[in-house]
């Protein structure tokens, strides 16, 4: 079930990414009066289709089929891309059935340099467009809920958190100078502002204060390992019971869901993480387990799993002060389009740390075994989490593509300006060769990360 669960999230997210991107393509040609012959979401074998010549149609078109100006729209068998064929434009169909006929006013090649660059970068444009929009639903539909607090309840073991000194119950008073408030705050300056920078921070702790620093590359190396919150927990913030597996120790305890955890052996319970470390400190053995349900007080026995679990979905709570901010259309916009411009500059910061060796490239990068996964997780988390996922996958596809490797829209964005500067259009021939190196380094690509992500698996 979670294998057709990984899928069918790889296919949904991996279209929406597509359609936008090859829709930015098909507007641009279109507004610039260029034919579009094939507009496909997928690659590889047509499935089905649509063109006003024959209607809906399954299977390849008939050899010699005339379009005579119409676009086939159609679906692929290998949900991994997606193009748009261009009438007059050496793309990755390698189609050159044109190069022996003048140039007709209605093909790629019969334009303008700043035409082909819009058409050529649209598809760019269009992903930046899907990140703006979906940052601003998620702004407008959610708003931002600020957790009014800089009191630490609980540092995970082994954490960036315990080894930078904190403790619970420690209150971050600044970051680099600069007070902080909310518990956001704190993380965002902690984690991803100046990605890679050094961070000092003042403490406050009993009545005394303390002067800590952590280094750059040691935030980052936690962020890379996928602790994204450092290992700190804000203070009254409780885990509870989402759903319940009914033949698990939890079921046969009689949790429910809505059930708040309280303490393990009168260990207080103020963060998962410290849930999972007193359950694993406690596989196969009985522990005392306390919980609220409504006004009530509940108290029992239960013994662990092996692995040390108890077998129910949690959810989290925080249960002190916090703002809930709304956003008119136009706020939720600005803000849609901060987060896009921040999540570039992330993007390009990881980048960086990986040529520094902070970031394992093999580590990183992921492929769509990977995305699959990823997709599926995001989308148990709720609409919101799936949402955030793919415009942030809508960013990189966006930065990706916008690299000068023939093939991608960069490589051609690049031969465009050579034909622009030197006045007239490259070879054919030389045009085919750029191309089919560029198909030659993407598929070597996919084969690296593809192994990558089969590695990461059976580790």
């Amino acid at each position: 079930m979670e294998f057709l669960n990984n899928i069918l999230y790889f296919i949904i997210v991996i279209g929406i990414l597509v359609l936008f991107h090859e829709f930015g393509h098909f507007i641009a040609a279109r507004l610039s009066k260029i034919r579009v012959d094939v507009f496909a979401i997928g690659m590889g074998p047509r499935l089905f289709g649509y063109n006003k010549v024959n209607g809906f149609t399954f299977g390849k078109l008939p050899e010699n089929f005339e379009l005579n100006g119409y676009c086939d729209y159609r679906i692929c068998l290998l949900p991994i891309g997606g193009y748009v064929k261009i009438a007059g434009m050496i793309d990755e169909s390698l189609d050159k059935s044109f190069i022996n006929s003048p140039p007709k006013e209605y093909e790629f090649r019969s334009k303008g340099t700043i035409t082909k660059l819009f058409v050529i970068s649209a598809g760019v444009i269009m992903n930046a467009i899907l990140a703006i929009l979906l940052f601003s639903i998620i702004s407008f539909s959610e708003g931002k809920i600020v957790w009014k607090t800089n009191k630490i309840g609980y540092v995970q073991k082994n954490s960036l958190g315990q080894s930078i000194g904190l403790q619970s119950g420690d209150a971050i008073l600044s970051i680099d100078g600069k007070p902080v408030y909310d518990w956001n705050e704190i993380i965002t300056k902690l984690s991803l502002d100046k990605f890679g920078s050094t961070k000092k921070l003042l403490i406050l702790r009993n009545s005394d204060t303390l002067h800590l620093q952590v280094e750059g590359d040691k935030i980052v190396k936690s962020i890379a390992s996928g602790n994204m919150n450092l290992g700190l927990t804000p203070e009254k913030f409780f885990v509870y019971v989402r759903d319940v597996e009914t033949l698990s120790p939890a079921g046969k305890l009689g949790l429910r869901p809505g059930d708040t955890l309280l303490k393990i052996n009168d260990e207080p319970i103020n963060a998962f993480d410290e849930l999972t470390y007193l359950l694993s400190q406690n596989k196969s053995k009985k522990i005392q387990l306390v919980w609220k349900r409504g006004d009530r007080i509940l108290v029992d026995s239960v013994i662990p799993t092996p692995e040390g679990k108890l077998g129910f979905y949690p959810g989290f709570h925080f249960a002190g002060n916090k703002d809930t901010i709304n956003f008119s259309v136009f706020e939720a916009i600005w803000n849609g389009t901060k987060e896009t411009v921040r999540s570039t500059e992330l993007f390009f910061s990881s980048i960086a740390q990986i040529f520094k060796g902070n970031i394992s490239a093999k580590e990183s990068v992921g492929g769509p075994i990977m995305i699959a996964k990823s997709a599926s997780q995001q989308a148990s988390l709720g609409i919101v989490y799936f949402l955030n996922f793919i415009a942030l996958l809508s960013i990189t596809l966006a930065i990706i593509n916008i690299i000068p490797l023939p093939a991608l829209d960069g490589g051609h964005l690049i031969i465009i300006l050579i034909e622009g500067i030197i006045r007239k259009e490259l070879p054919v021939k030389a045009k085919l060769i750029i191309q089919n190196i560029g198909i030659g380094i993407i598929v070597l690509l996919m084969i690296f990360v593809i192994f990558n992500d089969v590695s990461r698996l059976i580790k």
